[in-house]
Protein backbone atom coordinates (compact mmCIF):
# COMPACT_ATOMS: atom_id res chain seq x y z
CA UNK A 1 0.00 0.00 0.00
CA UNK A 2 1.44 3.33 -1.08
CA UNK A 3 0.59 5.85 1.64
CA UNK A 4 2.53 8.79 0.20
CA UNK A 5 0.62 12.10 0.08
CA UNK A 6 1.86 14.96 -2.08
CA UNK A 7 2.20 17.57 0.66
CA UNK A 8 1.10 18.73 4.11
CA UNK A 9 -1.98 20.57 2.84
CA UNK A 10 -3.33 17.38 1.27
CA UNK A 11 -2.42 15.32 4.31
CA UNK A 12 -4.44 17.48 6.74
CA UNK A 13 -7.21 18.43 4.29
CA UNK A 14 -9.96 16.51 6.13
CA UNK A 15 -9.17 17.87 9.60
CA UNK A 16 -12.33 19.77 10.45
CA UNK A 17 -13.35 22.22 13.15
CA UNK A 18 -13.50 20.90 16.73
CA UNK A 19 -11.21 17.96 15.90
CA UNK A 20 -8.95 16.45 18.55
CA UNK A 21 -5.33 16.24 17.42
CA UNK A 22 -2.22 14.71 18.96
CA UNK A 23 1.04 16.38 17.95
CA UNK A 24 4.29 14.55 18.59
CA UNK A 25 7.69 15.70 19.72
CA UNK A 26 9.23 16.87 22.97
CA UNK A 27 9.44 20.60 23.57
CA UNK A 28 10.49 21.93 20.17
CA UNK A 29 12.35 18.74 19.29
CA UNK A 30 10.69 16.53 16.69
CA UNK A 31 7.49 18.55 16.33
CA UNK A 32 5.58 18.29 13.01
CA UNK A 33 6.45 21.80 11.83
CA UNK A 34 5.23 21.41 8.26
CA UNK A 35 1.83 20.08 9.32
CA UNK A 36 1.35 22.83 11.90
CA UNK A 37 2.02 25.45 9.24
CA UNK A 38 -0.52 23.74 6.97
CA UNK A 39 -3.12 23.86 9.76
CA UNK A 40 -2.50 27.59 10.10
CA UNK A 41 -3.10 28.02 6.36
CA UNK A 42 -6.25 25.92 6.52
CA UNK A 43 -7.61 28.10 9.31
CA UNK A 44 -9.54 25.29 10.99
CA UNK A 45 -10.70 26.37 14.48
CA UNK A 46 -11.95 24.89 17.73
CA UNK A 47 -9.11 22.38 17.92
CA UNK A 48 -8.27 20.31 20.98
CA UNK A 49 -4.52 19.77 20.86
CA UNK A 50 -2.74 17.06 22.85
CA UNK A 51 0.97 17.72 23.10
CA UNK A 52 3.83 17.62 25.56
CA UNK A 53 3.85 21.42 25.52
CA UNK A 54 2.32 24.40 23.73
CA UNK A 55 5.34 25.49 21.72
CA UNK A 56 6.73 29.00 22.01
CA UNK A 57 5.58 32.33 20.63
CA UNK A 58 5.82 32.37 16.83
CA UNK A 59 6.86 28.71 16.55
CA UNK A 60 5.30 25.28 16.90
CA UNK A 61 1.84 25.28 18.45
CA UNK A 62 2.44 28.93 19.29
CA UNK A 63 1.45 29.64 15.68
CA UNK A 64 -1.98 28.03 16.17
CA UNK A 65 -2.44 29.86 19.46
CA UNK A 66 -1.65 33.17 17.77
CA UNK A 67 -4.41 32.61 15.19
CA UNK A 68 -6.88 31.48 17.92
CA UNK A 69 -7.35 28.06 16.32
CA UNK A 70 -6.91 26.09 19.53
CA UNK A 71 -9.88 25.82 21.88
CA UNK A 72 -8.32 23.42 24.40
CA UNK A 73 -4.81 22.28 25.26
CA UNK A 74 -4.03 18.98 26.99
CA UNK A 75 -0.36 19.21 27.98
CA UNK A 76 2.16 18.57 30.71
CA UNK A 77 4.38 21.67 30.35
CA UNK A 78 3.34 25.10 29.09
CA UNK A 79 5.83 27.52 30.60
CA UNK A 80 7.55 29.00 27.53
CA UNK A 81 4.65 30.67 25.72
CA UNK A 82 3.49 34.19 26.64
CA UNK A 83 0.45 34.05 24.35
CA UNK A 84 -0.61 30.77 25.96
CA UNK A 85 -0.41 32.44 29.37
CA UNK A 86 -2.42 35.43 28.20
CA UNK A 87 -5.21 33.28 26.72
CA UNK A 88 -5.33 31.06 29.79
CA UNK A 89 -5.58 33.96 32.25
CA UNK A 90 -8.19 35.75 30.12
CA UNK A 91 -10.37 32.64 29.90
CA UNK A 92 -9.98 32.33 26.12
CA UNK A 93 -8.27 28.93 26.30
CA UNK A 94 -9.32 25.78 28.12
CA UNK A 95 -6.35 23.93 29.60
CA UNK A 96 -6.01 20.44 31.06
CA UNK A 97 -2.61 20.07 32.74
CA UNK A 98 -1.58 16.43 33.11
CA UNK A 99 1.53 15.03 34.86
CA UNK A 100 4.00 14.15 32.13
CA UNK A 101 4.19 10.45 32.93
CA UNK A 102 0.42 10.23 33.16
CA UNK A 103 0.04 11.99 29.81
CA UNK A 104 2.47 9.60 28.13
CA UNK A 105 0.77 6.56 29.64
CA UNK A 106 -2.76 7.71 28.75
CA UNK A 107 -1.65 7.98 25.13
CA UNK A 108 0.15 4.64 25.27
CA UNK A 109 -2.91 2.91 26.72
CA UNK A 110 -5.08 4.23 23.89
CA UNK A 111 -2.72 2.69 21.37
CA UNK A 112 -2.85 -0.63 23.24
CA UNK A 113 -6.64 -0.71 23.49
CA UNK A 114 -6.62 -0.43 27.30
CA UNK A 115 -9.43 1.92 28.45
CA UNK A 116 -7.99 2.99 31.83
CA UNK A 117 -5.25 2.44 34.41
CA UNK A 118 -4.35 3.42 37.97
CA UNK A 119 -1.48 5.73 38.94
CA UNK A 120 -0.39 7.38 42.20
CA UNK A 121 0.60 10.58 40.37
CA UNK A 122 -1.68 13.47 41.29
CA UNK A 123 -3.37 11.90 44.31
CA UNK A 124 -4.11 14.54 46.97
CA UNK A 125 -3.95 17.40 44.42
CA UNK A 126 -6.47 19.19 42.20
CA UNK A 127 -5.72 16.62 39.52
CA UNK A 128 -7.62 14.06 41.59
CA UNK A 129 -10.88 16.05 41.58
CA UNK A 130 -13.73 13.93 40.21
CA UNK A 131 -11.59 10.86 39.61
CA UNK A 132 -12.02 7.40 41.04
CA UNK A 133 -9.55 6.55 43.81
CA UNK A 134 -8.60 3.02 44.87
CA UNK A 135 -6.18 1.66 47.41
CA UNK A 136 -3.66 -1.01 46.43
CA UNK A 137 -1.27 -2.36 49.07
CA UNK A 138 -2.07 0.59 51.31
CA UNK A 139 -1.35 3.24 48.67
CA UNK A 140 -3.87 5.54 46.94
CA UNK A 141 -4.16 5.52 43.16
CA UNK A 142 -6.17 7.59 40.68
CA UNK A 143 -7.95 6.05 37.73
CA UNK A 144 -6.92 7.73 34.49
CA UNK A 145 -8.63 7.05 31.18
CA UNK A 146 -6.85 6.38 27.90
CA UNK A 147 -6.46 9.43 25.68
CA UNK A 148 -7.64 9.10 22.08
CA UNK A 149 -7.57 11.53 19.16
CA UNK A 150 -9.22 11.95 15.79
CA UNK A 151 -5.80 12.59 14.24
CA UNK A 152 -2.23 11.96 15.36
CA UNK A 153 0.43 14.01 13.58
CA UNK A 154 4.08 13.07 14.06
CA UNK A 155 7.44 13.92 12.53
CA UNK A 156 9.97 11.15 11.92
CA UNK A 157 13.54 11.10 10.70
CA UNK A 158 12.94 8.51 8.00
CA UNK A 159 9.92 6.77 6.54
CA UNK A 160 8.95 4.72 3.50
CA UNK A 161 5.88 4.56 1.27
CA UNK A 162 4.33 1.91 3.51
CA UNK A 163 4.42 4.22 6.51
CA UNK A 164 7.23 2.55 8.45
CA UNK A 165 8.91 5.18 10.64
CA UNK A 166 12.32 5.67 12.25
CA UNK A 167 12.91 8.45 14.79
CA UNK A 168 16.11 9.96 16.14
CA UNK A 169 16.85 10.20 19.84
CA UNK A 170 14.57 12.62 21.77
CA UNK A 171 12.19 13.00 18.82
CA UNK A 172 10.77 9.58 19.74
CA UNK A 173 9.25 11.01 22.92
CA UNK A 174 5.44 10.86 22.71
CA UNK A 175 5.53 10.38 18.92
CA UNK A 176 5.74 6.59 18.86
CA UNK A 177 2.79 6.27 21.25
CA UNK A 178 0.76 8.97 19.51
CA UNK A 179 1.17 7.25 16.16
CA UNK A 180 -0.67 4.28 17.61
CA UNK A 181 -3.41 6.28 19.36
CA UNK A 182 -4.93 8.36 16.55
CA UNK A 183 -7.87 7.26 14.45
CA UNK A 184 -5.88 8.62 11.51
CA UNK A 185 -2.10 8.99 11.78
CA UNK A 186 -0.23 11.45 9.59
CA UNK A 187 3.57 11.32 9.42
CA UNK A 188 5.86 13.92 7.96
CA UNK A 189 9.46 12.81 7.50
CA UNK A 190 12.82 14.41 6.96
CA UNK A 191 13.79 11.65 4.54
CA UNK A 192 11.30 9.65 2.47
CA UNK A 193 13.15 6.48 1.43
CA UNK A 194 12.45 3.50 -0.79
CA UNK A 195 11.05 0.27 0.68
CA UNK A 196 13.82 -1.99 1.89
CA UNK A 197 16.13 0.85 2.96
CA UNK A 198 14.93 0.71 6.55
CA UNK A 199 16.33 -2.05 8.72
CA UNK A 200 13.31 -3.91 10.12
CA UNK A 201 15.03 -4.14 13.51
CA UNK A 202 15.33 -0.34 13.66
CA UNK A 203 11.72 0.58 12.80
CA UNK A 204 10.03 2.33 15.74
CA UNK A 205 6.50 2.54 14.32
CA UNK A 206 5.31 -0.12 11.84
CA UNK A 207 3.43 1.14 8.82
CA UNK A 208 0.20 -0.56 9.93
CA UNK A 209 -0.37 2.40 12.28
CA UNK A 210 0.31 5.11 9.69
CA UNK A 211 -2.32 6.21 7.18
CA UNK A 212 -0.52 9.07 5.37
CA UNK A 213 3.11 10.03 4.93
CA UNK A 214 4.80 12.90 3.14
CA UNK A 215 8.18 14.56 2.74
CA UNK A 216 8.27 17.57 5.08
CA UNK A 217 10.60 20.52 5.46
CA UNK A 218 12.52 22.68 5.30
CA UNK A 219 12.99 22.34 9.04
CA UNK A 220 14.24 24.82 11.62
CA UNK A 221 15.85 23.01 14.52
CA UNK A 222 15.41 25.48 17.34
CA UNK A 223 16.71 25.36 20.89
CA UNK A 224 13.85 26.05 23.29
CA UNK A 225 16.00 27.57 26.02
CA UNK A 226 19.72 28.21 25.61
CA UNK A 227 21.64 28.02 28.86
CA UNK A 228 25.31 28.94 29.17
CA UNK A 229 27.66 28.79 32.10
CA UNK A 230 30.61 31.07 32.62
CA UNK A 231 33.86 29.25 33.06
CA UNK A 232 35.42 29.51 36.49
CA UNK A 233 39.16 29.87 36.80
CA UNK A 234 40.56 27.66 39.52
Amino acid sequence: MNKIIANADDAIADISENATIMLGGFGLCGIPETSITALVRKGVKGLTCISNNAGVDEFGLGLLLKTRQIRKMISSYVGENAEFERQLLSGELEVDLVPQGTLATRIQMAGMGIPAFFTPAGYGTEIANGKEVRVFNGKHYLMEEALHADFAIVKAWKGDRYGNLVFRKTTRNFSTSMARAGNITIAEVEHLVEPGELDPDHIHVPGIYVHRIFQGGPYEKRIERRTVQLSVNR
